[in-house]
């Protein structure tokens, strides 16, 4: 049952404070089922089927991508804010927009922009895409981006948490729609954060197993995962690993929504809430693990960190990764007039900071497959341009 205006709990956001540009209300959508249906009719959500997390899109057709994984922190928050009695469709609509900022080659692409763009400011996937939506998305005649709702605003640049050191464009935009960033989001939006945590870090392990980077029994060794796993094995002993893990994952997945939800309700019991306002000017953020739970997490993704992350075969992608990002900054950053012609009438100088935070721009909308076709372009005699 969806949560409506009369039933949604107190403390869930009620009403919207609008949009930058104004726009007449929708005769048969809310706000945010709205700002949903933008986000996903978006170039730059198209483009999250083939940009990765951990492997670069061509490994393998079952890996998670971006869009995969977007699409399963949607589930999970809609799963929260049902329990919590919150908007659905706000905690929707930033589960699928979260990821809109981030670069090809997943941390690798995501590590080597900040690096070369540092004496600029860096590079932030948040910020990123907070932009795509107010900016860089041009399909509208009225206007750039896709001028969301400001709750949806709100959430993607805090989900977090406060900003306490907003990245440039954050701080520019800031500056003409005032986003509060020295208090917390929503709790639709809070829901959206640890649904991420959730999906990353449990599907991780799915895909490390599938990818023979560990195997089944070593995660069986983490406390969580592990009971979690006796408790398949009891209810399917003869279940294979190819089955075993989907359902160590399944139910490690629905003990941490249980958790979350059971330890948000204590806090809220604690609050007492009696508007989103008082969510956001609360001390601490009001959805959370339990302690226990958070550790339990926290060996996950120790585990993940020193298995996956550092795993040699992911190293070895990783730094051809960095290596295509940071060549493809220099010579576009050196040699603007290499850029599409869309691109080439908007940039500045040669090496001037306006250039360098549009080519940014540009490498962090390309897919994986996009930009190493635009490394061999740019690299390669042999490629026409």
């Amino acid at each position: 049952m969806h949560a409506t205006r009369e039933s949604k709990a107190p403390y869930a956001v009620q009403s919207s404070r609008g949009r930058l540009h104004a726009e007449p209300e929708d005769p048969t959508r809310t706000p945010w089922q709205r700002d949903r249906d933008r986000i996903i009719h978006s170039r730059a959500f198209r483009r999250l089927q083939y940009k990765t997390q951990v492997f670069v899109f061509h490994e393998g057709d079952h890996f998670r991508t971006r869009l995969t994984h977007s699409i399963e922190v949607a589930q999970i928050a809609r799963s929260l804010a049902r329990r919590l009695r919150l908007d659905e469709d706000l905690a929707e609509a930033l589960a699928l927009a979260h990821d809109l900022g981030h670069p090809p080659f997943g941390h690798a692409g995501e590590e080597a922009l900040d690096g070369v763009m540092r004496p600029w400011g860096g590079f932030d996937h948040n910020a990123q895409s907070l932009k795509h939506v107010t900016l860089l998305e041009r399909r509208y005649a009225g206007f750039d981006g896709l001028n969301l709702s400001w709750e949806t605003l709100e959430g993607l640049a805090k989900h977090n948490g406060p900003v306490r050191r907003p990245a440039p464009y954050l701080l520019r935009y800031n500056a003409t729609h005032d986003l509060e960033l020295a208090s917390h989001a929503s709790a639709e939006a809070q829901v959206a954060a640890i649904a991420d945590d959730i999906a990353y870090n449990n599907h991780d392990l799915e895909d490390g197993i599938r990818a023979r980077l560990f195997t089944l029994e070593e995660v069986a060794e983490l406390p969580l995962p592990g009971r979690a796993l006796e408790a398949v094995r009891a209810a399917h002993p003869e279940a294979p690993a190819g089955r075993a893990a989907p359902e160590m994952v399944r139910r490690v997945i629905s003990a941490m929504i249980q958790d979350v939800a059971e330890e948000t309700e204590r806090r809220l019991a604690a609050l007492k809430p009696a508007s989103v306002e008082e969510i956001r000017a609360a001390p601490a953020p009001v959805v959370a693990f339990s302690p226990p739970m958070a550790a339990a997490n926290a060996e996950v993704r120790a585990f993940l960190f020193d298995r996956m992350y550092r795993h040699f075969r992911v190293n070895r992608s990783t730094q051809k990764s960095k290596r295509v990002v940071q060549m493809l900054f220099s010579l576009l950053h050196g040699g603007p007039q290499m850029l599409p012609e869309e691109w080439r009438a908007r940039a500045g100088e040669p090496g001037s900071a306006a250039t360098a935070e549009l080519v940014g721009d540009y490498i962090a909308g390309m897919t994986d497959r996009f930009a190493l076709e635009e490394y061999r372009r740019l690299t390669d005699p042999h490629v026409g341009g």
